[in-house]
């Protein structure tokens, strides 16, 4: 007897991931398109952009890079939300928020206008824009899936990242307030939270983030492939009747807080 070969569980959908030439981004795309979907990989750098757009051809899934840099503001969104929905032929029914400006450990008193701004500007206003502009299609075309990429950061408080922390938490509080306007009307929207997490861009550090990750139950860090694993999960049919929730992929760490 032949046991029936599923099918890829996003198979029709039409996702842009932000910031997804690198890091977390990378393995989400590359994730989601194993499951079927058509991704568009978004992020500042071509030549990266290419190369997981490559990848992901050679593994038989479909995918286009759109040069985007969110920092530049609210051209720049309504920008990639046009190109990304004519590259797949539709409109974008997943989006995946995980572009963000990383700011190194710093004091209160380190933090200045210009960084203030660029941390808001594209961890916070940038995927406030780009819900907006893409929502109302994915309502009109049936629902959606909208995942954001929160930090264990926004959760907790920490005396050197006191900006960064504050932005992923408002992404958090977008998430519920999302959640709650749109699910009547057939999208969902979920975070993930990822804790300490291994990247082939971090790999300098990968040994201060085992010494964070070792107060954590599980007592290692995260890679960026179980990141992407639970960003599949939320976007899936399996997740289907989950609305608002913020999943930490952090091995425990904020459990035992």
């Amino acid at each position: 007897m032949t046991t029936p070969v599923s099918s890829p569980q996003l198979s029709g959908r039409r996702a842009l991931v932000t910031g997804s030439t690198s890091g977390i981004g990378r393995s989400v795309a590359l994730a989601l398109a194993r499951e079927g979907a058509a991704v568009v990989v978004s992020g500042r750098d071509d030549a990266a952009g290419e190369a997981v757009i490559k990848e992901i051809h050679a593994a038989g899934g479909t995918a286009h890079f759109v040069r985007a840099d969110l920092a530049e503001g609210g051209l720049a969104v309504a920008r990639l939300a046009r190109e990304a929905a004519e590259r797949v032929g539709g409109p974008i029914n997943l989006l995946v928020n995980n572009a963000a400006v990383l700011i190194p450990a710093q004091s209160l008193t380190e933090v200045g206008e210009q960084m203030a701004d660029a941390a808001f500007g594209v961890n916070v206003k940038a995927p406030a824009l780009l819900v907006a502009a893409l929502a109302p299609a994915m309502v009109d075309s049936g629902g959606g899936v909208i995942v954001n990429i929160g930090s264990i950061s926004g959760a907790i408080g920490s005396p050197v990242s006191a900006l960064y922390g504050a932005t992923k938490a408002a992404l958090h509080s977008l998430t519920a307030s999302w959640a709650a306007e749109l699910a009547p009307k057939g999208v969902r929207v979920n975070a993930v939270v990822p804790g300490p997490t291994m990247t082939r861009e971090n790999a300098p550090y990968h040994a201060v983030l085992r010494d964070i990750a070792s107060v954590a139950p599980d007592g290692r860090p995260g890679t960026s492939d179980e990141v992407a694993d639970a960003v599949v999960f939320l976007a899936g049919d399996r997740a289907a009747h989950i609305h608002g929730a913020t999943l930490p992929v952090d091995g425990g760490y904020l459990a035992a807080r």
